[in-house]
């Protein structure tokens, strides 16, 4: 499918999936927080996609890298490998998608490598210029890979640690035409989980709780170097429960919170006219309230929970809460639920989702599906499909 686009108006559209921009004036109660590389936040895989995006304390599987590094260290499988793919904005394009595959080794009871790599492909785009000139079609792109390291501290606690190369094409040959060109970026994820087995009300349980920080990188440009923009850099907190109901019926539920640690985007001055006011001696737009968003990664990292121009009220709209449940049936049926709640200054998403899998020997399919509030919403009816292969470990091959 063709879709015939601005270079500005696509750049735009990319930078933020689920939010608004307003080009003249603003909007001074809706300000979405929009980041470059947004495709490095979109859940990969069917699991934690059909829990409502939940997954940083859920119990660890091959997709662990994506929601809490940490939780590869305690997979008692020896290796393993999984493919995820995700038709993505399907009820409004027909050929963008995500592309997920991660892996893990065991190294020994206590270590634990990962790799993985994601592609978003945003299919094909007949590009135009300021003028309505046409500059081609395109294919965009954008990847990421990534190496996990993950140890037990001890038998509850766990941390890891991740390394990513981000690499972000948004024209293609279009950089031909004008100054645009490729991004690329490094960060780092950290992660910690903790799990510990309880009793609740005579039935053994697990109580786990986890946190993750991820993409904590450099900023990335398309072209100029004064031009450079945040990476998604995500705090990731929750907890979850699971219970064994008998020998063949167990519950989890599970809970997560997300903030992103960037800057929030300040009020700005405007005239009459609705244009922003230039301070002469910066040449930028004058701040009405709030903070400067320019400053460097690790400011707007640690100043991310006080710049928001309505102070703390605003900072609570800034976290998205996710919450769900799963249920396995003999370790082979599992059914799974779950809500994710945005709040509506800040992206406004709010969706219902539902999924399932089985589990067969080494083989392991799943599949998720997500219900909107608003029927015409782009991320409307999205499915995620998953594959997994894991292989139990070999007692005498882990060493002690």
């Amino acid at each position: 499918m063709k879709k015939i686009f601005t270079l500005f108006l696509f750049l735009l559209c990319n930078y933020s999936f689920s939010q608004v921009s307003i080009l003249n004036g603003q909007d001074t109660t809706r300000r979405p927080i929009v980041t470059a590389v947004p495709f490095l936040l979109i859940s990969p895989d069917s699991r934690g996609s059909a829990m409502g995006e939940t997954g940083v304390a859920t119990s660890p599987d091959v997709n662990s890298v994506h929601w809490n590094n940490a939780k590869l260290a305690f997979i008692d499988k020896k290796y393993g490998f999984g493919m995820s793919y995700v038709p993505w904005l399907g009820k409004i394009v027909d050929d963008m998608s995500v592309s997920y595959l991660t892996g893990f080794y065991k190294i020994d009871r206590v270590q634990t490598i990962g790799l993985s790599m994601k592609y978003f492909d945003l299919g094909e785009i007949q590009l135009t210029d300021n003028q309505g000139l046409s500059l081609g079609i395109e294919n965009p792109k954008e990847l990421s890979t990534a190496f996990t390291y993950s140890r037990k501290l001890t038998n509850d606690l766990s941390i890891g640690g991740t390394t990513r190369y981000i690499w972000s094409n948004l024209t293609g040959s279009i950089s031909n035409y004008s100054d645009a060109k490729a991004g690329n970026s490094f960060s780092v994820d950290l992660g910690v989980y903790y799990n510990k087995e309880i009793s609740l009300a005579n039935r053994t349980s697990e109580l786990s709780f986890g946190s993750h920080i991820s993409n904590i990188g450099g900023k990335i440009t398309y072209g100029s170097s004064k031009s450079l923009d945040f990476i998604p850099i995500n705090l990731r907190i929750g907890t979850s429960l699971k219970t064994y109901l008998d020998q063949y019926n167990s519950l989890t539920f599970a809970l997560d919170l997300n903030k992103l640690m960037v800057p929030s985007p300040p009020i700005y001055e405007i005239d009459l006219n609705g244009n922003y006011i230039i301070d002469p001696l910066t040449n930028e737009p004058k701040i009405l309230k709030g903070k400067n968003p320019n400053r460097s990664v690790l400011s707007g990292m640690f100043s991310s929970f006080s710049d928001a121009p309505d102070g703390f009220n605003e900072e609570i709209k800034e976290i998205t809460i996710s919450t769900g449940a799963e249920y396995w049936y003999r370790e082979i049926f599992s059914f799974r639920g779950g809500y994710f709640l945005e709040n509506m200054d800040k992206g406004g998403r709010k969706f219902l989702t539902l999924g399932a899998g089985i589990k067969y020997n080494n083989l392991g399919i799943d599949f998720s599906y997500l219900s909107t509030i608003q029927n015409d919403h782009p991320l409307a009816e999205t499915m995620r499909f998953s594959i997994a292969f894991i292989f139990d470990k070999i007692e005498e091959d882990i060493e002690e």
